[in-house]
């Protein structure tokens, strides 16, 4: 039976690729997968079956090397994090949610910063820069990626094009930052529906409605998926919240005791790190919330 990669999930239909390329053939999942609970995702690798009419039915899902609850996507090896800088701003909160996910996926991170070429001038716009700066130096210090651009200039595309080139990766991010235009840039000829901001209520709409690979030109896949704005840590099953920020977890091994939350704990490398202005102060206090948000929505449950 042949194999493939579903490239597009959509109204209880699996497209899927096979290897030859050609058109995506329309696939059933089988009833098998609703009773053990399973669901085929974009990105799966699955084997399949073709029907007389040209349809086909997913017969198999192939073992996955990673899996994302929101959005659902399979296999991506690569997340990447579109962030405005302004309308709406760049949130490090948020952002460190995202990594948050990401990390807890075993995923690596790639940060785009969209919209450059829309910072004003003036005062306003040196205190957006400085913030731009801010989370530079702070995220690659942490080891992550951090890419400015400009879908409308083409400022860091070529950059851009370069870290994804090979990889399943995952397009994500808030609502309004612009993923859509960025998405259009980087693949010619393919022209994704786009919303301006609403100027009354300071974000965008929701303009992608299912999850889609497409192909990159230099090959590879990207995943654009709907704009969301919440991620809920119970939903994830995250337990272990500090592991899934990288410094924390490479200096957990200096803590005094073991399973140390790094919230009240005597002799917490996290804590000692932190005081030392080894550890960014934002990253702690987001660690907190995060940690207070998951302990009441437990409770909840």
């Amino acid at each position: 039976m042949p194999e493939g990669l579903i490239v597009k999930a959509l109204s209880g239909y699996y497209y899927v690729q096979d290897d030859a390329g050609g058109e995506p053939v329309q696939c059933r999942g089988r009833g098998i997968f609703k009773k053990r609970g399973e669901s085929p995702l974009v990105g799966d690798r699955v084997v399949y079956t073709e029907t007389e009419n040209g349809e086909g039915t997913v017969e198999r899902i192939l073992p996955r090397s990673s899996e994302l609850i929101r959005p659902p996507v399979a296999n991506a090896d690569l997340a990447v994090l579109v962030f405005s800088v302004v309308r709406p701003e760049l949130s490090f909160v948020l952002l460190d949610k995202f990594l948050v996910h990401v990390e807890h996926a075993r995923m690596d991170a790639l940060i785009v910063l969209t919209k450059m070429d829309r910072i004003p001038d003036g005062k306003e716009g040196e205190r957006i820069r400085r913030t731009v700066e801010e989370a530079t130096n702070l995220y690659t210090s942490i080891g992550y990626r951090v890419l400015p651009t400009s879908a409308h200039e083409g400022q860091g595309l070529d950059r851009l094009r370069t870290e994804l080139a090979g990889h399943i990766h995952m397009l994500a991010g808030q609502s309004g930052v612009g993923k859509s235009s960025l998405v259009n840039a980087l693949v010619p000829g393919l022209k994704l529906e786009t919303n301006e901001i609403s100027d009354k209520l300071g974000r965008g709409k929701h303009t992608t409605r299912h999850v889609e690979l497409v192909a990159v030109p230099g090959g590879g896949y990207m995943a654009d998926t709907p704009g969301f704005s919440q991620l809920d840590f119970a939903e994830l099953g995250i337990d272990e919240i500090g592991s899934c920020f990288r410094e924390f977890r490479e200096l957990s091994g200096s803590c005094k005791f073991r399973g140390c939350t790094h919230t009240h704990e005597p002799h917490c490398a996290v804590i000692q790190a932190k005081e030392q202005g080894q550890v960014a102060q934002s990253r702690y206090d987001n660690y907190v919330a995060f940690m207070t948000e998951w302990k009441e929505t437990k409770r909840r449950y």
